[in-house]
């Protein structure tokens, strides 16, 4: 790392502000995008406002929106004036917003238009003013002061590395929210550091289709590429297929960060059926020589609708399907896996396009240090723990929380239960808290399990859970799909409905039975009508389900 560098964000955003001042910086597909220039007067206004309005270092500013290019300018003008940035869910309940306003203790929040219905009578003890993340025009709590796009701080801001620079609450797997304190040094550090495993240019173009509030979208997907000159698209719908296809052949992306459901939902839906429609092809496809063949030719299809230009598509969040990640490696696709968390702004380690390994993470990014404590004499696993300077302040309000997870030498505690081999690539083996032992002792990964019932037909998602001291597996299917296997159930679906599903997931239990362990042996499927709620990186909310 260039030591020279000051690792706070107004100091490496004015940097990239007088290096790439005439290029493209961000905007919404289809529509006019903003210069470097452009954006660092937005922010300057942004910070403008926010003086008049009182907003002083240390302060709490929330902004609640999808992604847009003012998200970026008011997270860069808040975190500028060493004032903390409180970015909150867009998926958020109404009830799980107040929490989080009146725990953070926010005085200003920016909301968009599409969601200021969720805020709609809110009051708190500290909240004065509420802005449109979409015009800067003040809704409630105006003292006269409107949004000038000429008007330039009044302050000089002096921001030190330690200083807070946000409060991230995470939609967790397990139940409570909790306020990540992530310091300047811990983002800039991880924004600085990924550059070991992907460059990233002022020619570069991102597509951001994953929620700024999350700490993985916000540090990888705006701070990376803003310190760096390069453009990012936004969308302003929901980035489902008939959206997303279309944006990527506009724009074109170099670079995207993913979460595995998009890439699984892309293997599913559209290239395992074409190999698997007649037994000739289903069995072709099933042979290793064959099945790379296949791949890569579906693979290109694949990589062209995206494009065509990509050179990074970045996977993490939560764990790939190994089959899907076969499939990846096999289409020469340009892929890379990350693992980290909330907690460590978010990066822990990462592979290089190129050099992935078949269920590995990759190793540790540069400057951080991963041991696996306490491992297993037999199989090697343990609990990750990690050190780095991306590493969390700690859980806001939460000292006895943080004590849990943060030892008193350095070591945070990830809660994963992982490997670490030779080469020093790291596995993920699932959560610690998810983690059933039976009654034999034996170490069970729901996650794994759940990998190989996702791969069955029809299957959208799947949850394993104990229940009485037995496996059961919750399963989503896609009864589109079924009904259409089924055509004698077009006149008759209501009344067969249930003996039909019934047999499916018999037959989605006797395939799971010949695929895991004994340990790991199903003893019963049950239809979940519903798709399982999920957090930001759209991984189950677990503890819904126990």
């Amino acid at each position: 790392m260039d030591n020279k560098k000051v690792l706070t964000i107004p100091f490496l955003a004015a940097d990239s502000f007088r290096k790439h001042g005439e290029n493209k910086a961000m905007g919404f597909v289809g529509e006019k995008v903003i210069t470097y220039n452009q954006l660092k007067n937005r922010v300057e206004s942004v910070m403008s406002l926010l003086e008049k309005y009182s907003i002083n270092q240390g302060d709490k500013v929330a902004i609640l929106s999808g992604g847009m290019p003012n998200w970026g300018a008011v997270y860069l003008a808040v975190t500028s004036m060493g004032a903390v940035v409180v970015p909150v869910l867009p998926d958020f309940t109404t009830g799980e917003i107040s929490n989080v306003l009146v725990h953070s203790g926010t005085k200003v929040i920016f909301v968009s238009n599409a969601l200021a219905s969720k805020i709609a009578g809110f009051t708190s003890d500290t909240l004065t003013t509420v802005i449109s993340a979409d015009d800067f025009s003040v809704l409630s709590g105006s003292n006269g002061w409107g949004y000038d796009p000429d008007m330039k701080p009044e302050k000089e801001y002096h921001v030190s590395e330690e200083d807070i620079a946000a409060i991230i609450y995470t939609s967790g797997t397990t139940g409570k929210s909790k306020g990540v304190m992530l310091t300047h040094r811990n983002i800039c550090f991880t924004a600085i550091q990924v550059l070991n495993i992907q460059q990233v240019v002022d020619t570069d173009v991102f597509l951001s289709i994953l929620p700024l509030s999350h700490t993985y979208e916000q540090t990888l997907g705006l701070i990376l590429p803003l310190f760096n000159g390069a453009l990012i698209y936004y969308l302003r719908k929901a980035p489902t297929p008939s959206v997303l296809i279309p944006a990527m052949e506009e724009v074109r992306p170099t670079t995207m960060l993913t979460v595995p459901l998009i890439m699984e939902k892309v293997y599913f839906n559209k290239v395992a059926p074409t190999f698997n429609k007649n037994k000739v092809l289903s069995f072709l496809y099933h042979t290793a020589s064959f099945r790379k063949l296949f791949n890569r030719l579906a693979g290109k299809k694949i990589y062209n609708a995206f494009g065509g230009n990509l050179r990074f598509f970045g996977i993490g969040g939560a764990k790939l399907n190994p089959t899907v990640e076969q499939f990846l490696l096999d289409a020469g696709f340009p892929y890379a896996v990350g693992y980290g968390l909330t907690e460590t702004s978010p990066l822990l380690a990462g592979t290089k396009v190129g050099s992935a390994k078949l269920g590995s993470t990759g190793p540790a990014m540069e400057g951080v240090t991963l041991k696996i404590h306490n491992p297993d004499p037999v199989t090697g696993e343990g609990e990750v723990w990690a050190k780095g300077d991306n590493v969390m302040k700690g859980y806001f309000k939460e000292p006895e929380m943080t004590a849990e997870v943060i030892t008193p030498d350095g070591w945070f505690r990830t809660g994963d239960l992982g490997t670490i081999d030779k080469h020093n690539y790291l596995s993920i083996k699932g959560r610690l808290k998810n983690m059933i032992v039976s009654s034999s002792g034996e170490n069970i990964y729901p996650e794994e399990i759940e990998s190989v019932i996702n791969d069955f037909g029809h299957v959208i998602e799947s949850l394993v859970v104990q229940k009485k001291g037995k496996l059961v597996a919750m399963v989503h299917l896609n009864m589109d799909e079924l009904q259409a296997k089924y055509q004698q159930m077009k006149k008759e679906y209501s009344e067969k409905a249930e003996q039909m599903i019934d047999e499916y997931l018999e037959e989605i239990r006797r395939y799971v039975n010949s695929h895991v362990n004994k340990f790991s042996q199903v003893q019963l499927v049950i239809y979940q009508p519903e798709p399982f709620q999920k957090t930001a990186t759209m991984k189950i909310k677990r503890f819904l389900y126990y």
